[in-house]
């Protein structure tokens, strides 16, 4: 894993623990703010994904 992967992990957990929060507060706002942050984190490991992938082929 690289640190791409690393980080945008963590954003999507923070994420999702934010909407969570957020539905048990009813703070629509929170909500938002962590499906947000749950995107930029996929988006994040998929950059990850990408960069790992390109480091394998250049091994080969």
């Amino acid at each position: 894993m690289n640190k791409d992967q690393v980080k945008g992990a963590a954003k999507d957990i923070v994420g999702k623990i934010q909407e969570e929060a957020g539905k048990v507060t009813g703070s629509k706002e929170q909500q938002i703010k962590g499906l947000s942050n749950q995107v930029a984190g996929k988006a994040q490991q998929k950059l990850g994904d990408l960069k790992q992938a390109v480091e394998e082929i250049k091994k080969s």
